[in-house]
């Protein structure tokens, strides 16, 4: 189960490592604001499910959750809210220290995790990839010569069936290997309502069914050099869930579409690492080699009603067909010179991106890719000279994208007396990213046709976005009584490159399809310390300036010809501002109870002046809100341990998070809000005398809450709704 880390270790005088950080230093004592969520170890009852989850138990974090499974985390305010799959998000996530490129990938069935966490602002100077916003590092159980093995089992509502394990050997003093995996299977959990009599509401949409496996064997050599290798596969075989059109007068919890919206997911993730860290010298080196790679085929109901508006001509489904890889090398070296430190790093990175996207209406016939009925976007795309007299039914686009990455990167920190620590760092990115794709539609006939919107050229081209930046941090921390003061100014940014969604006419791969890079500049100051013997404090404010944030927005573009049109893309807008306050606070008031809680008070706002480019959409976007940037965000979480005269153990557990009303898009209407809600997990379990066998009672959103995890404009309004209550019953065997 993830949960808090325990306050006792926070409280500890031992050195924690922070994986994110890569530093083995107390986490009271880094000049930055870094949240860390460990396996819990009473019984480990109501896992989280998936990655996004663990935005349920952050404050100032948040995760939309795109097309249903698509996964951009949101820290402080930053990182855009969209669901193509061609771009890192702008929080840079990690699963033991290997980035995961796409937000294809961030989504992630969770098992066998040690711990997660998330180190807020900008990111590049320790390892990994540039990031804007932050990081987010997952860390699986590493095998080792004393670690622990589990069988856990949980049923509940939903038909829910979730069975985990995890098992590890000792072949030899120096060679330890462990084995996890996890099933989880879950009927729909949304009703699908009759809104039309003609239609049929089949009750499959949002179906789960998910496995996982992963193998890692470590050997520790007898020269002070350790190899970890790493395996591991996922298979995604459930179906989408579909969105809910605005346009429906529908209750909570409720969606409506008809059968052809039903699609089936066959997704693939696999992927293997290879860990190597040793000494040289005075030299600590570490390498990580890693090849990550998915397949993917998923749909769903595009328009999310089953005619919207009560027109069966507007309806509309789309498939997406995905193939991805990704290798690469990372290299650091760190020392000691006296009472400085000196880290320095390389990394490179390529990866291949492939994806059909097709979009029709009604029945699709799988051979030919034509629909039973013609998608409403497709004439407007045919152009002055059709391919043919016939009637377009269908869209296809295929996009192919190649990146290559290489950086340099360097982290240091120079004690400036026995109280105070000067932190510099750097990094010199390069990136190359090639693109090329086409736009078709497809007659009733069976011909196909280059989209041709405007007379502007057949859909098809490429382009190269080539890019050099440098990016850095400065901080000043002190130690003041058993606390630590800093003030901190960091850099970061995120790639711009291609829209992978509809191509119109020849000026997709220098237009309407581009987008540039963001960049954050941030500035913090905090204040960490124990309070007495049973509490620790962590107190910050920031300022963050962003530069060029990437939304989905309606933008107008001006044609050769002086026409200008409007298109739905990824693009940028002029600036932003994120700003507040954040505290946490971790107390045990008695040996039994451990409690945290944490409190964000955010301002964002969008500046978007006459003269931004692209134009016509300053009063659109001026004074509005960054998307999933509540004002208030507020957790408080809580395990009550108590021993019991029989030797067992009563183990209560509850997490509750609170954030204020939000926007689902850069536009600010409140059509597209989200209001406040509150969600309240809870566990209730009994460790029989033997402390191996546990077992209880979970809920999840307990308070039933409905609410949107992320939206999109297309005929209408959509938005992808939470699950509602659900519980269940679970044992768990430790051995």
């Amino acid at each position: 189960m993830i949960a808090f880390a325990a306050l006792g270790m926070l409280l500890a005088d031992d050195i924690i490592t922070v994986t994110g950080t890569k530093l083995d230093a107390p986490l009271s004592e880094l000049p930055m604001s870094v949240d860390v969520l460990s396996a819990d170890e009473p019984g480990g009852l109501a896992p989280l499910n998936a990655a996004e989850e663990i935005s349920e138990r952050l404050a100032g974090v948040e995760a939309a959750v795109a097309n249903g499974t698509q996964v951009a985390f949101q820290i402080r305010g930053i990182g855009a809210v969209d669901h193509q799959a061609l771009t890192p998000t702008a929080a840079a996530v990690y699963v033991d220290g290997v980035f995961m490129a796409t937000n294809v990938q961030t989504g992630f069935l969770l098992y066998d995790i040690d711990r997660a966490e998330v180190l807020k602002g900008p990111q590049g100077t320790l390892y990994g990839r540039n990031a804007s916003s932050g990081a987010v590092n997952f860390e699986t159980v590493r095998p080792s010569a004393d670690q622990s093995g589990y069988l856990r089992l949980a049923l509940g509502n939903f038909g829910l069936i979730d069975s985990a394990g995890a098992i590890g050997a000792s072949f030899s003093d120096r060679i330890h290997g462990r084995l996890a995996g996890r099933l989880l299977r879950r009927d729909a959990v949304l009703d699908n309502v009759i809104t039309d009599a003609g239609v049929p509401a089949p009750d499959d949409a949002g179906k789960r069914e998910e496995y996982g496996l992963r193998g890692s064997l470590l050997v520790e050599g007898a020269t002070g050099w350790d190899t970890l290798i790493r395996a591991h596969w996922e298979q995604d075989s459930g179906i989408n869930a579909a969105p809910r059109n605005d346009s429906l007068d529908i209750g909570d919890h409720e969606i409506s579409i008809g059968p052809d919206g039903i699609q089936d997911t066959d997704s693939s993730f696999w992927g293997s690492s290879l860990e190597v860290t040793g000494q040289h010298g005075e030299w600590e080196i570490f390498s990580l080699t890693a090849y990550e790679a998915y397949d993917q085929n998923y749909g769903f109901d595009f328009d999310g009603a089953p005619a919207p508006f009560g027109n069966p001509n507007l309806n509309a489904n789309l498939s997406y067909d995905r193939e991805f890889w990704q290798l690469s090398q990372e290299v650091r070296g760190q020392r000691q010179f006296g009472d400085h430190r000196v880290m320095i790093g390389v990394t490179a990175s390529t990866d291949d991106f492939d994806q059909d996207y097709l979009i029709w209406c009604g029945d699709l016939d799988p051979e030919t890719l034509l629909g039973s009925c013609p998608y409403v976007g497709a004439p407007g795309r045919v152009g002055p000279t059709p391919a043919s007299p016939g009637t377009p039914l269908s869209l296809l686009t295929r996009i192919e994208q190649a990146r290559d990455t290489a950086a340099l990167f360097t982290h240091n920190e120079i004690a400036l007396g026995a109280l105070t620590t000067l932190t510099l760092g750097g990094r010199l990115t390069w990136e190359r990213i090639e693109g090329e794709g086409f736009g078709i539609h497809i007659f009733d006939d069976g011909t196909r046709g280059f989209n041709n919107r405007d007379g502007l050229g057949p859909a098809m081209g490429s382009n190269v976005i080539e890019d050099t930046r440098f990016t850095g941090n400065a901080a000043l921390s002190r130690q003041i009584g058993t606390g630590t003061a800093y003030l901190a100014i960091s850099s970061g940014y995120k790639s711009g490159g291609f829209n992978g969604e509809v191509q119109n006419n020849a000026t997709h791969f220098a237009d309407e399809g581009l987008f540039g890079a963001e960049t954050v500049t941030a500035y913090e100051a905090g204040f960490k310390s124990p309070l007495g013997q049973t509490a620790f404090l962590n107190a910050a404010i920031f300022y963050q300036d962003y530069a060029d944030p990437q939304a989905r927005i309606f933008v107008n573009f001006t044609q050769p010809n002086g026409d200008v049109i409007t298109s739905n893309s990824l693009s940028n807008l002029d600036e932003a501002t994120s700003y507040g306050a954040e505290l946490n606070l971790d107390w045990q008031p008695s040996p039994a109870l451990d409690l945290r809680a944490g409190l964000v008070l955010l301002e964002t706002d969008i500046h978007q002046g006459t003269e931004a480019v692209p134009t016509g959409n300053a009063d659109t976007f001026d004074g509005n809100p960054l998307p999933f940037a509540p004002e208030v965000s507020a957790t408080l979480s809580g395990t009550y341990t108590m021993p019991l005269d029989n030797g067992g153990t009563l183990i209560l557990g509850g997490h509750a998070k609170y954030r204020s009303e939000f926007y689902l898009d850069a536009e600010g209407l409140t059509a597209r809000s989200q209001d406040g809600y509150t969600i309240l997990d809870a566990t209730a379990a009994y460790r029989l005398p033997s402390k191996k066998l546990t077992i209880g009672l979970f809920g999840r959103n307990l308070l039933d809450e409905d609410y949107a995890v992320s939206g999109y404009g297309f005929i209408g309004y959509n938005t992808f709704r939470s699950a509602p209550r659900s519980w269940g019953v679970e044992a768990s065997l430790d051995f």
